[in-house]
């Protein structure tokens, strides 16, 4: 599996990898880009079939993209890095700390949870997109997205509509199969929960709250008026709790 990616920042600064959500590019992560690239060498990726990742050629799980990720950074000779995602990117943290716990020395997890609903959910979206392309669920993309009012939601509608209809729906298939739930006390990284405290898909209560009370030490920060895409929504309270994070716990080592 090919993930497209991205290196910012410092070349010789401890690195920060940040996982986008499920239908967003990479881009998703530029409004907080400039907080982060003084101090750290970031690195973003696509999801299959998301930005300029090329559609997969079938299917995969979530810890699929988590080794994928682990090839990435075997590639760049990164050892070990920091990691943020949002929603399925934070999945894929997860994922990350639980099958490659070596390779994360800080983990922040965003509007995201240790299982993301019924299968079944997730299959039927799946099947829907394969029929009918992914015009359905960009449709109603904005009012999952978004806290109501928010000004700005084309950008990302708009990664969602170029999104590969094969890519979207084989990520609501590893979503589908998706449950950390029982392993998150195996979670060693020092851990951050950020959540939108109006989000629709993953709200505090029952996905993040979960996340918070099952990883061992993790601690929770709920930003007032974001929907699912806080980062997009309140860039600034998001990247001051990411980097007061990464400031306390993540110092690299050596390449």
């Amino acid at each position: 599996m090919i993930l497209h990616h991205r290196l910012d920042g410092p070349g010789d600064a401890p690195v920060v990898i940040l996982g986008p959500s499920l239908g967003t590019s990479m881009e998703l992560w530029a409004p907080v880009l400039p907080a982060l690239t003084g101090r750290w060498r970031v690195l973003r990726f696509d999801l299959p079939g998301h930005g300029g990742s090329p559609a997969p050629g079938g299917g995969f799980s979530v810890e699929n993209l988590a080794a994928a990720l682990v090839d990435v950074l075997d590639d760049l000779g990164v050892r070990q890095a920091a990691y943020a995602g949002v929603s399925l990117g934070g999945a894929v943290g997860t994922a990350l700390a639980l099958t490659a716990p070596e390779r994360v020395g800080s983990l922040v997890l965003v509007c995201t949870s240790p299982r993301f609903g019924p299968a079944e959910a997730w299959r039927e979206r799946a099947a829907l997109v394969r029929r009918e392309g992914v015009g359905p669920v960009a449709d109603t993309a904005a009012a999952r997205w978004f806290a109501p009012g928010f000004s700005g939601p084309e950008p990302y509608v708009a990664m969602l509509r170029a999104t590969d209809p094969g890519g979207y729906a084989a990520c609501c298939d590893a979503l589908a199969l998706f449950d950390a739930t029982a392993r998150l006390p195996e979670i060693s990284a020092p851990t951050l929960v950020i959540a939108g405290a109006e989000d629709v898909p993953t709200p505090p209560a029952g996905h993040a709250d979960r996340l918070a009370s099952g990883i061992p030490g993790a601690d929770l920060t709920v930003v007032d008026g974001a929907g699912h895409l806080a980062v997009v929504e309140r860039p600034g309270p998001v990247a001051e709790a990411i980097t007061t994070h990464l400031d306390r716990t993540w110092k690299g080592i050596p390449r």
